[in-house]
């Protein structure tokens, strides 16, 4: 069985609640109906088995309050109430299940336990509870069960429910729809979109509401899409694309620009905080004979702007020249953080990044542009003043400055990584000392540590409690290095 698979959890949870179904509690106070996940997890709970010593092998549920003899007989006409009734449609016996489908009309609070069976491994069984949801699944019903149908979906045997449900809702008035796609369950929503688009009950407008509003990429997408087809670029519809917080919604609502014909819109997309939405405004802007290129350049031209967006830096990187960086150069000093980050990121783009210059922003206050900066000098590393990074290890200085530093000593290998590491061993912050520990137990010695180098035999002494007395005896000989 492929997908959903109830946890060990969700397993216990179902017994209890049989045990309690086997005690007479009603369905509604015995299982959590709400859930899509307590229908599976109760299935399993009934055939749970708890071996004890001398114990008959039978479900607790079972042993506290079997159900009647005789409805157990081929034909038997027991006669169940709804919780005892439930007990039955999850049995071990997959004859008893199949006549328990049987006597389940005029029960919809039993149309879960149906769908579940719908999957059964027992051919006999699944058919029977497909003619029951074929005859009792009608809109209501269908829009109650949507997320436990979805749910059972990704089981092998799940199809039939899910292709049944997309019938009904398909036929069902529209209106029906509108509590599956704002449920909770991304699945759910999904699903119902999908139809909704292929029914063409959404407008645009709303469409594109959808788009801008949903947490769900692939709702996003498909609505954007579905707002936009056949070339429509209506006014409410692209506001809404262009405001959305998604970049892949705002690069649908700027892509759409070039139809509509406005490229001086999507200019105003040029410096936006989303690379892929840059790239469309691009394109748009040089669609109508626009140079993006010179956009950007101008405004980047002064690094005494306090408005310059950082979209805007990171702009002329993408589309610019190497000849550029005499316009980024002055930009790592600007008051932004996000546009001196941008900048960093922007040398390291046009691969004019100078290791000397950009060295002295290790300190700078910011973490983003401290972590740009590494980036950019990790090639480098071994070029680096040593000794001066070392002393940004130290535990006054800003956590961001102090990761940098590690990891810049740390690709320089050789001794200078076994310093580096063995320094902040006793480091009070968790995550440096356990990264400081697993390069020390990672290291070797490397063409440029002679060996017998004493240092190194010392370095590993302070490390002992890294290693068993074997392993470190090794590590000192492969360095040359009595143990």
């Amino acid at each position: 069985m492929r997908g959903h698979e109830s946890t060990g959890e969700e397993i216990q949870a179902g017994e209890a609640a049989a045990l309690r179904l086997a005690e007479g509690v009603p369905l509604r106070e015995a299982v959590d109906v709400g859930d899509p996940r307590s229908w599976p997890a109760l299935d399993a709970g009934v055939r749970v088995v708890r071996y004890e010593y001398r114990s008959e092998n039978l479900p607790a549920w079972e042993k506290a309050a079997p159900l009647p003899a005789r409805v157990r007989l081929p034909g038997g006409s027991g006669l169940l109430d709804e919780s005892r009734l439930a007990l039955a449609l999850c049995h071990r016996d997959g004859r008893l299940r199949e006549r328990a489908l049987g006597r389940t009309a005029g029960r919809p609070e039993l149309l879960p336990l149906v769908v579940v069976r719908s999957t059964d491994w027992a051919e006999p069984v699944r058919r029977r509870a497909r003619e029951v949801l074929r005859t009792h699944l009608d809109a209501e019903a269908a829009v109650a069960l949507a997320p436990l149908v979805l749910l059972l979906g990704r089981r092998d045997r799940g199809d039939f429910a899910v292709d049944l449900l997309g019938q009904v809702l398909r036929a069902a008035p529209p209106e029906r729809l509108s509590p599956l796609l704002a449920h909770p369950d991304r699945v759910v929503r999904r699903f119902t979109y999908r139809l909704a688009v292929e029914r063409g009950v959404l407008s645009p407008v709303e469409l594109a509401r959808a788009a801008a509003e949903d947490a769900d990429t692939v709702v996003q997408t498909l609505c954007a899409e579905a707002a936009l087809a056949g070339g429509r670029t209506d006014d409410d519809v692209l506001a809404l694309l262009l405001a959305a917080r998604s970049p892949g919604v705002r690069s649908a609502g700027v892509t759409a620009l070039r139809r509509a014909g406005r490229p001086e819109r999507a200019e105003t997309f040029l410096a936006d905080r989303a690379p892929m939405v840059r790239a469309c405004a691009r394109y748009v802007v040089r669609q109508y004979g626009g140079d993006p290129a010179a956009w950007y350049r101008a405004r980047c031209a002064d690094p005494r702007d306090d408005a310059l967006p950082p979209g805007g830096v990171a702009g002329l990187a993408e589309c610019g020249e190497r000849a550029d960086a005499a316009l980024l150069w002055p930009l790592v000093r600007h008051p932004s953080a996000g546009v001196r980050a941008r900048a960093v990121a922007g040398l390291r783009l046009l691969d004019v990044a100078e290791a000397r210059r950009l060295e002295a922003l290790l300190e700078d206050s910011a973490p983003g542009v401290v972590r740009e900066v590494t980036a950019a000098l990790l090639p480098s590393a071994r070029s680096l003043d040593a000794g001066r990074l070392a002393g940004l290890l130290a535990a006054e200085r800003p956590r961001h400055q102090r990761v940098a530093a590690f990891r810049l000593l740390d690709a320089c290998g050789g001794l200078v990584r076994l310093r580096a590491a063995v320094a902040l061993l006793d480091d009070p912050d968790d995550k440096l000392r356990h990264w400081a520990g697993q390069s020390v137990q990672a290291w070797r010695p490397s063409a440029e540590v002679p060996p017998g180098t004493a240092e190194v035999g010392e370095l590993l002494d302070r490390a002992r409690h890294l290693f068993s007395d074997h392993v470190l005896k090794r590590r000192k000989w492969g360095a040359g290095v009595p143990g």
